[in-house]
């Protein structure tokens, strides 16, 4: 057996260096630097905070490799600090908005663990989907986070076991702003598709649409995915949903996609799902939500109680673990 390197627990702990990278992505010190303010005094007057205690933070993030400081007092971007200025980063950073959501949630991690459920609504007084729609800004950056800003463009080129010949029409359940939609439509030009996610969202993939020229060939519905969907489609894709949820609501949502599909209709799930064997992990997403990545064994069982039975389960070319279920 190879000998393992040593861990320093200290460190792996350690909660101050993750929070002055948060303070000083939300205050946008990067950028200052950026357009020429270097000293300590004018930094701290631009980004309106006590100088003192921001050449402390700073001071701390020299030492771990991000920023340097040249002279006592001076800091300038190095390649680490640049990466602050990069808008997904930012986004995911920034403490007065979706980036604060998820800092602060983590210190519920000991409620999920003991409970199995999520400790968000102790923290912040809602549920996290309902705090979402309680503030539209943090619900905004969400959106952002999962579309193009934060994730990239999405690939549409994900194979089915009975080919893209006879679908016609696809639902993306949960699609958020359209960016997964408009990936499959550009690859599928003889396809149609609906969107499906709360109105506010929908809203904008009016301009998703537009941009990748599908505006023509793409619909909305502004809902719940939990109620009634659009019915009679050839295919339902679910991306980066799926993990999003605990098992009942799981069941809920693909009970909704069965329900809705046409016969012979398909369900895929995009990632959210790993082979049996594959090492366990727990992400942000697991502790916002209480949802969690499922093995392939859990995955049929959830799909068995929805009406639908997995036909193909595998990571593809493109990258995407791709589950397929048909309606039983």
């Amino acid at each position: 057996m190879a000998e393992q390197s040593p861990v320093n627990l200290w460190q792996m702990a350690d909660l101050c260096t993750p929070w002055c990278v948060h303070v000083v992505a939300t205050l946008r010190i990067a950028e200052h630097i950026a357009d020429g303010c270097e000293r300590i005094e004018s930094l701290a007057a631009t980004a309106k905070c006590n100088a003192d205690v921001l050449h402390r933070v700073l001071g701390h993030l020299v030492a771990r490799g991000v920023f340097a400081e040249p002279e006592p007092g001076r800091f300038v971007l190095n390649d680490a600090a640049r990466g602050l200025m990069d808008p997904a980063l930012h986004l995911a950073l920034d403490l007065n908005g979706i980036g604060g959501r998820m800092a602060h949630a983590w210190s519920t991690m000991l409620i999920f663990v003991r409970t199995g459920a999520p400790g968000y609504h102790e923290l912040f007084g809602k549920p996290f989907w309902e705090d979402l729609q309680a503030n539209p800004a943090v619900g905004a950056g969400f959106d952002d986070l999962m579309g193009y800003m934060g994730h990239g463009a999405p690939r549409g080129d994900f194979e089915l076991t009975c080919g893209w010949g006879d679908i016609r029409t696809v639902v993306d359940v949960g699609g958020g702003t359209g960016a997964m939609l408009a990936a499959v439509l550009q690859a599928l030009p003889h396809v149609r598709g609906t969107l499906v996610d709360f109105p506010r969202t929908v809203e904008r993939a009016v301009e998703t649409f537009a941009q990748a020229g599908v505006a023509d060939r793409a619909t909305v519905a502004g809902q719940s995915f939990f109620d009634p969907l659009p019915p009679g489609a050839d295919l339902y894709v679910l991306r980066h949903v799926i993990h999003d949820w605990p098992d009942r609501e799981s069941v809920a949502l693909l009970s909704r996609c069965a329900g809705a599909a046409r016969p012979n209709g398909r369900v895929v799930v995009l990632d959210g799902v790993r082979d049996d064997d594959a090492p366990r992990d727990i992400t942000i997403s697991d502790v916002l939500v209480g949802g969690k990545d499922r093995t392939v064994a859990e995955m049929r069982s959830i799909a068995q109680q929805a009406g639908l039975s997995v036909v193909a389960a595998t990571r593809q070319t493109n990258g995407y673990f791709v589950t397929e279920c048909v309606v039983r």
